[in-house]
């Protein structure tokens, strides 16, 4: 009888939290929605350029699963795959052909050999007898899954600890007083969220250096560009998870409570942030990785640290993300007037 007295008092108790009930519904639910439009998704068709081909060759080609186009010159084709229009384009040149992959994808790279593979017809490839010729504009074919999905596990990991940490620690503050206190005190709203915001942003800047630096060069991921545009991604990434715990603690009671935003707001990040590619996605839900800051500081590690590139690639990014940031501590500032006593 104790036995069941008991447990239908933790039973009354989680029926009355009508939170978790609705976590133990919807967020699987909701993630499990995901994984269906994700891995559902159609398959990748690889955007190839055709520079100087001839038309006996053209007509040749097999057009099943690819998307091809024409470009005029190779100048053009270089400019198009920099900047991630085409995953390739091939060059017929003295009767011998040239394959240009942008390589920072093993997925999609693999996908556009693949179709090479079987593009031309068997007589057309031994008219050929040269093989022809396979470079790289970023990576090689040695570049492993590790080294392009790596930037963004780094991300997602740095994202999710610090949002995790802020949340809690920020809660705790308001559950024991502290914060009621402060806001007592003739301290502004803004002058209390600016001191939450640095210290524990000094914090998560010593965090973020340290896995960062640990993931590069000691786990050997691939690093092409500065250390210091990967540290600025992250460190602007880590404010941004900071300013979001510490906003959405304030919906919280508890840490149970914290803990249940994770499957709501974090994970459905990893979604869209360029760990699945995102054209195989359905239309209708690919927007919605415009909106996470995740998306930016992923598309900002792999221009860095697959691709080489620097500032003028990044900075739209980095805006993008600092602007997520700006946007919390406003709602912050605002949100603290509730627990302004009159």
């Amino acid at each position: 009888m104790r036995v069941m007295a008991m447990v239908k008092r933790i039973l009354r108790q989680i029926i009355r939290d009508k939170r978790t009930v609705g976590l133990l519904i919807v967020a699987p639910i909701l993630v499990l929605t995901m994984l269906y439009f994700v891995f559902n998704g159609g398959d990748y068709e690889p955007k190839v350029g055709l520079v100087q081909m001839p038309e006996s060759v053209v007509e040749h080609l097999s057009v099943d699963g690819v998307r091809l186009t024409t470009i005029s010159n190779e100048a053009a084709a270089k400019e198009q795959l920099a900047d991630q229009e085409i995953d390739a384009y091939l060059l017929y040149n003295d009767e011998k052909m040239k394959i240009v992959l942008e390589g920072s994808d093993p997925n999609v790279t693999a996908a556009t050999m693949k179709w090479l593979q079987g593009a031309m017809p068997k007589q057309q490839q031994e008219a050929n007898s040269q093989s022809p010729s396979i470079e790289y504009l970023h990576g090689s074919d040695k570049m492993g899954q590790f080294d392009y999905f790596g930037p963004v596990l780094l991300g997602f990991f740095v994202f999710f600890f610090v949002f995790l940490i802020a949340g809690v620690s920020f809660l705790r503050e308001r559950t024991k007083g502290t914060l009621e206190r402060l806001l007592a005190s003739p301290l502004r709203k803004w002058e209390i969220v600016a001191g939450y915001v640095i210290g524990f942003g000094i914090f998560t800047m010593i965090q973020s250096t340290i896995i960062a630096a640990y993931a590069i060069y000691v786990l050997g991921m691939v690093m092409e560009g500065a250390f210091m545009y990967v540290l600025l991604t992250i460190l602007l990434l880590s404010l941004t998870a900071l300013t979001l715990g510490i906003l959405l603690s304030s919906f919280a009671q508890n840490e149970l409570q914290m803990i249940q935003f994770i499957p709501i707001v974090v994970v459905p990040q990893i979604f869209f942030s360029g760990l699945f590619n995102l054209e195989t996605i359905a239309k209708w839900l690919s927007w919605i990785s415009y909106v996470t800051p995740l998306y930016y500081a992923a598309d900002a590690l792999r221009d860095v640290m697959v691709r080489g590139y620097g500032w003028s690639a990044i900075y739209i990014d980095l805006l993008a993300i600092a602007g997520f940031s700006l946007l919390f501590i406003t709602i912050n500032i605002i949100i603290l007037r509730k627990y302004r006593k009159v």
